[in-house]
């Protein structure tokens, strides 16, 4: 076999050798995409736009890519003795590449993970708080409160700590309970305060 055509094939095998970036590209971006919308990370929210979170996924795994892949490819090149060719130099970024690939992806199922904790944590609050109210309400022998339970809202103050308001008849001023279910058993104390949760937090920020 003369000189050039052993240099091309060679080169041909080192370039298979690290053709799997842009493959694992395609599968992981679809994969990420399929993570951010079955376990939203903290703070985000995909379930209603799952095209979205395949936009997102889209555009993180390019940035890891086009702009992580290089970066580091130069910093493990340099560190090289002799340094690598060009075709080797293409593949590293290849295998650096895919390696980023894969580590997002690590990421985002871990902080879908975690979001998805927080939630199951904050529902099981809730349920506290709701369980709690009814059984004040049902021990509290006061009948405007026991007829307009139905109406009760809630709005959490902090981490299983809430602010649950009960309407009064006339609708105009509630009987207020601060619920905190961190403490065994939940604590409900008495609010002085009658004004409802819709007053006291207008879009969600407390009113003044």
């Amino acid at each position: 076999m003369a000189g050039g055509e052993r240099f091309w094939v060679a080169r041909a095998r080192w370039r298979l050798r690290g053709a799997m970036l842009w493959p694992a590209f395609v599968v992981l971006t679809l994969v990420d995409g399929l993570v951010l919308y079955r376990l939203s990370p903290v703070g985000l929210a995909f379930s209603d736009l799952p095209g979205f979170a395949f936009i997102v996924a889209t555009f993180g795994n390019l940035f890891l890519v086009a702009a992580i892949a290089p970066w580091m490819t130069r910093r493990l090149a340099g560190r090289r003795v002799p340094p690598p060719v060009d075709v080797e130099r293409e593949v590293l970024k290849d295998r650096v590449g895919t390696a980023l690939l894969v580590a997002g992806l690590v990421g985002v199922i871990a902080a879908g993970l975690g979001n998805r904790q927080v939630v199951v944590s904050e529902t099981e609050a809730t349920e506290r708080n709701a369980a709690a109210l009814t059984d004040y309400v049902m021990r509290s022998g006061n009948p405007e409160l026991t007829r307009n339970r139905e109406t009760a809202n809630t709005h959490p103050l902090s981490e299983g700590y809430f602010r649950t308001c009960v309407a009064r008849d006339n609708r105009q001023r509630a009987f207020c309970f601060y619920i905190d279910t961190n403490k065994q058993p939940t604590e409900v104390r008495r609010d002085d305060s009658q004004v409802p949760n819709n007053r006291m937090f207008p879009n969600g920020k407390l009113g003044r």
